[in-house]
């Protein structure tokens, strides 16, 4: 392998070297995995998904059962009483947009109990002003950052005594920021918090990077409305975009009403022959987040062993897919960029350079050969570049072509010392 894919005998010995101490860890991801397979093949029993679903209507999009099947796949995995699963969503931040406006009207609160959203939502919300955000409709918004990597659970208590929340929001993954992604369990206590001060308030929860990594979803433990893209964990690697939303019936019928018009709703908008793939993909997620999570956790211990900061540490519990380098410098998170740009089926020639980007404040290098544009369940690295250089991995189709990634990209690393 090593001469294959040229890498050196330093970088393979690194390899080697950590290799015995991450199998306990591929083992418990496993065990997941197995769960979660055998959650996902239940809800195709139940739904009786068959050839005919494959099938794909144009134009209105009416009487479209296999875009009506999708949808009952997903929120039988969720245990959601609905789902809405859409070609139409651009992007998980568009998702995330179409429900914000959805579910709130001027005059109500949003509050975000996990400090400031990610940077794409900025001008969505109205932080960074824009004619067309939540904050020019007259709708309020707030935050409580966490603490410790923890919510303030005292500070929300305090805050919806005084006040009346119409929606609160909860990011699990980090974004861009160097907290650490939210377990599924401290999402079930601020949940339980929540519901007990103020049963009224929406929890909402934007779901990115953490599908199917833990046996639990967040609708389990609490939360009435999740939100995901489908060119993250869901796709598989095989949806070609769109996104879901899933939860109370009332609500997804609003989100419905929101993508499309009022008074036809989810009943409306064409599958475009994406109900197959989004069948195969939400088939092959269990299976393609277990290979990602192996690939974080060989990136992460080989990366710990060279002495950079890394989280999740290899065999931390993870809540999300996506893995923190910590490189204080350019220069290490453009080569280590570069590097996982060299090791991706598609464009590995190509090198990626820091770009101003759409909905970032600072110039961002992402590094992402992919088959799909911009899927990060494929491999694929980014950053910000500001202090303090940190790197964000995610992805790998298969562990096998992850870690030929991996290797190379921290070959570059080594070999530019």
């Amino acid at each position: 392998m090593k001469d294959l894919i040229g890498i050196s005998s330093k970088t393979y010995e690194i390899y080697k070297k950590v290799l015995p101490k991450i199998n306990e860890e591929f083992k418990r991801i496993d065990d997941i995995c197995e769960y979660n397979n055998a959650k996902m093949m239940n809800a195709f029993f139940s739904c009786h998904v068959n050839e005919s679903h494959f099938n794909m209507t144009t134009g209105y999009g009416y009487n479209d059962s296999g875009r009506d099947v999708v949808e009952e796949v997903f929120a039988h995995i969720f245990k959601a009483q609905k789902a809405l699963v859409r070609t139409q969503f651009v992007s998980g931040s568009h998702t995330l947009c179409k429900t914000f406006f959805a579910l709130l009207r001027p005059n109500d609160l949003l509050l975000s109990i996990t400090g400031t959203l990610y940077d794409t939502l900025h001008e969505v919300i109205g932080i960074k002003p824009n004619p067309s955000s939540l904050m020019a409709f007259k709708v309020k918004y707030d935050e409580i950052p966490l603490v410790n990597d923890d919510f303030d659970y005292e500070k929300i208590a305090e805050y919806l005594e005084k006040h009346q929340v119409k929606v609160i929001e909860i990011q699990r993954s980090k974004g861009y920021s160097t907290r650490k992604s939210l377990s599924i369990e401290k999402v079930e206590k601020v949940c339980k918090l929540i519901k007990k001060i103020s049963p009224e308030t929406i929890i909402m929860v934007d779901n990115c990077y953490c599908e199917f990594v833990n046996e639990k979803e967040p609708i389990e433990v609490g939360a009435d409305i999740v939100v995901g893209s489908l060119i993250k964990n869901l796709g598989g690697g095989l949806a070609n975009n769109g996104g879901y939303v899933v939860g109370k019936k009332e609500l997804i019928d609003l989100v419905g009403e929101s993508l499309t018009l009022p008074g036809e709703g989810a009943d409306v908008g064409p599958s475009l022959g994406a109900n197959k793939l989004f069948l195969q993909g939400i088939f092959m997620a269990p299976t393609v987040v277990a290979s990602a999570l192996k690939t974080s956790v060989l990136a992460s211990a080989m990366l710990e062993e060279l002495g950079y900061k890394v989280s999740p540490l290899y065999n931390e519990e993870k809540a999300d897919i996506v893995l923190t380098i910590g490189f204080g410098n350019e220069k290490d998170l453009v080569n280590f960029c570069k590097g996982i740009q060299s090791g991706s089926p598609i464009d590995s020639y190509v090198s990626p350079i820091p770009v101003n980007t759409p909905g970032y404040s600072d110039q961002v290098i992402m590094a992402a050969g992919t088959f799909v544009q911009g899927s990060s369940i494929e491999l694929s690295c980014d950053g910000p570049i500001r202090e303090p250089y940190i790197a964000y991995l995610q992805g790998g189709l298969t562990y096998d072509t992850g870690k030929i990634g991996i290797l190379k990209a921290i070959d570059r690393l080594i070999s530019d010392d």
